[in-house]
């Protein structure tokens, strides 16, 4: 059985920055997997859309994830 997000950590919901700030990190800790399985889980599992991951994928290999500017991340 499938578990399902709660309706906060969804698309347009109020934490959904928890999720993206913990898919980045994800993406960096190399004892996770391959790239492709990563993908895999973030999009299939967590619900991310492409244009979520690849934000996501390009704010892990940059790594100035602290910067403010970022549409989700508020000071």
């Amino acid at each position: 059985m499938k578990k399902k997000l709660k309706a906060e950590y969804q698309p347009g919901g109020s934490k959904r920055h928890v999720i993206l700030d913990k898919a980045v990190q994800y993406l960096k800790d190399p004892k996770f997997g391959l790239q492709g399985d990563k993908m895999h889980f973030l999009m299939e599992e967590l619900g991310l859309s492409q244009s979520e991951y690849l934000t996501c994928l390009n704010e892990a290999a940059s790594g100035d994830w602290d910067d403010l500017s970022k549409p989700w991340r508020t000071a």
